[in-house]
């Protein structure tokens, strides 16, 4: 997993939540304006070389480490947010894993199932969305589990803002892997 030009710095508010993944444009962007407050990650992501400054009669060198926590406060409770679904986070919240057989299978094997049939008013949320693999879904078609007789081998969560991270970062390096996943609540599928 790990990827030398790997561009993506996460950005954190100061109490260390995670807010965005950056560029590295935009993460020496908020260098070069000391709106850092600190940074974390086992040492810089990359070196980029700055303007040159005429006083000290040298370039200014700009280190970009994987984690940097950006002064003031948030606008916005992060933890209020509900993270955004995606079929491929979803995919991933369950570990590529069928709710009703419980086979691991390809993305191109799965489909995002509604627990709650969508014809029952079942919504397209983290709690009443699971993983099924093409046969299970077809059989469970547009019935409960329970009518089914297709019980759920593990229950829908609405992943913390962590998880969520860890869910949509593609190539995510290893220390930061590592940080956000030593952050997870207990008992997260992706501990």
């Amino acid at each position: 997993m790990h990827h030398q030009h790997h561009s993506h710095v996460l950005q954190l508010d100061i109490q260390g939540t995670p807010q965005a993944w950056i560029s590295l444009e935009h993460a020496a962007l908020h260098i070069a304006t000391d709106s850092v407050a600190w940074v974390d990650g086992d040492g810089p992501l990359a070196t980029l070389r700055g303007g040159f400054n005429v006083v000290r009669g040298q370039q200014s060198i700009i280190d970009v480490h994987p984690i940097m926590a950006l002064h003031g406060a948030s606008r916005v409770n992060l933890f209020d947010v509900v993270p955004a679904i995606s079929k491929l986070k979803l995919f991933r919240r369950d570990r590529m894993t069928c709710a009703y057989c419980g086979q691991r299978f390809q993305e191109r094997d799965l489909q995002c199932e509604h627990a709650v049939p969508r014809s029952r008013g079942g919504r397209w949320t983290w709690m009443n969305l699971v993983t099924a693999c093409c046969v299970c879904n077809g059989r469970k078609s547009d019935r409960t589990p329970e009518e089914a007789g297709m019980p759920l081998l593990y229950l829908p969560y609405v992943p913390s803002r962590f998880e969520d991270f860890l869910l949509e970062g593609r190539h995510i390096r290893a220390d930061v892997h590592d940080w956000l996943a030593s952050r997870l609540p207990k008992g997260s599928r992706l501990s």
